[in-house]
């Protein structure tokens, strides 16, 4: 029996609606239940909202393309300013009022002048009353625009008298939209995340067609046993399973192996999956050049991107600043002689070896350190004679902005401040390189 029926539209196209937006039938029963009849006047203006990857754009998308219900899809990042945003919504209608994509140019400089286009535009549309529906993705844009464009939008049906929708998608909640003035208040309506069923079910659809549903199914079901407490984005999801699939694949391939033998096949993948955790969400390689790493059988170690941090913009100086900065948080005081002088003498090695000091000291975390010692090593491990100028400090500032240093306690110690070394090993040693 379909979840999805209304009297006002064919049952085959309710039907084939289903079948487009699964996991999201709940949603779009609501949806049509708000939306009414076509003729009929629905709310001025609803608010979506829900996490990323939870469905918003693609069943609001999906949605009224199926019905073919009369609509206006603008994205406003895309469009970021009132006047473009404005405009992009008069070129659509006169494009869909005259049925080719080739229109003028519009200018639209007021609100003013948006609505009295926008009357012209629907009535030269010939909707026969039909209700037409505006959809804003992005729409916490719309904070950032002129103060009068939300509340706009939010009884646009009061100022143009006529029969239209205005639908926001969002990632935030309708608190942080609010004016303090107040305004019209939409219809709010959330999108909860993907449960693992729900991935599970979404994702197996995508099975090859070289391959049983079955065989595809267990792949996705041993991909969210390794990725779901870290990811739950689908798109991510999506690129993990088609990325790593014909690793899975493998032992059936050379016939080692067939579609029923689960334990050879997780054995087969499991190391690949956990050397893709280092790559989730930051596409820091191509897919052509994981799955030749993959193919290679390459070492977690050879991978080029951000999370091995071998590539670091930084000035000439911020970086021995760096180094010196995780010298002083690493190691103790007293070294400092032994370390970064040339004579410093004979030191008794039983000085350096109590009981206490034989835990590493990266299990025990960045020590503080005051400036004064910063700038010594500094000096000591540049080649050349370096100034205490103002473009040094200026770079211990900047450091700390971009959180590879942090400072300890207040900026107004008789002592001067100090600072912690933020940063890991491994980034240190790629930019010592």
């Amino acid at each position: 029996m379909p979840n999805l029926e209304h009297p006002a539209y064919p049952a085959a196209d309710l039907l084939h609606l289903e079948s487009l937006v699964p996991c999201r039938e709940s949603q779009v029963s609501m949806l049509l239940s708000i939306f009414g009849e076509r003729q009929q006047f629905s709310f001025p203006s609803l608010f979506i909202y829900g996490h990323t990857s939870s469905g918003k754009t693609y069943v609001m998308k999906t949605l009224l393309t199926t019905l073919q219900l009369p609509h206006v899809f603008v994205n406003c990042v895309e469009y970021f300013t009132s006047r473009l945003l404005l405009e992009e919504i008069l070129i659509q209608l006169q494009g869909c009022s005259s049925g080719t994509e080739q229109t003028s140019p519009v200018h639209c400089d007021t609100l003013n002048d948006f609505v009295r286009l926008f009357k012209q535009a629907v009535a030269s549309w010939e909707l026969q009353d039909q209700t037409l529906y505006i959809v804003l993705d992005r729409a916490e844009q719309l904070r950032e625009m002129e103060a009068n464009i939300l509340p706009a939008f939010l009884r646009l049906q009061e100022l143009t008298d006529r029969n239209v929708t205005v639908i926001l998608l969002s990632e935030i909640v309708w608190e942080l939209f609010r004016p303090n003035i107040g305004c019209f208040e939409p219809f709010t309506m959330y999108f909860p995340d993907y449960s693992i069923g729900h991935l599970q079910k979404i994702l197996s659809q995508n099975h090859p067609p070289e391959y049983s549903a079955d065989f595809y199914a267990a792949y996705i079901n041993i991909l969210l046993g390794v990725f779901y407490m870290v990811c739950r984005d689908l798109k991510e999801l999506r690129h993990l399973a088609a990325l790593n699939f014909a690793k899975y694949c493998e032992p059936v391939v050379r016939g080692e192996a067939n579609e029923r033998d689960t334990r050879k096949l997780w054995k087969n993948i499991e190391p690949h999956l956990k050397k893709a955790m280092q790559t989730v969400y930051l596409r820091e390689i191509s897919s052509s050049q994981w799955e030749r790493w993959q193919h290679d059988g390459g070492e977690p170690g050879q991978l080029k991107g951000l999370s091995a941090h071998t590539h670091v913009e930084l000035p000439y100086y911020s970086k021995f600043l760096l180094i010196a900065a995780y010298l002083a948080s690493y190691n103790p005081v007293r070294t400092d002689k032994r370390f970064f002088l040339k004579h410093h003498g004979k030191i008794r090695k039983t000085n350096f070896m109590k009981k206490h000091e034989k835990t590493s000291n990266h299990l025990l975390g960045p020590k503080p350190f005051p400036l004064d010692r910063l700038l010594a090593i500094l000096y000591s491990i540049v080649d050349n004679r370096v100034a205490p100028t103002a473009n040094i400090f200026s770079q211990i500032t900047s450091l700390v902005t971009l959180q590879l240093l942090s400072m300890v306690g207040q900026n107004d110690q008789l002592d001067g401040p100090r600072y912690k070394c933020t940063v890991s090993l491994d980034f240190i040693r790629a930019i010592a390189r």
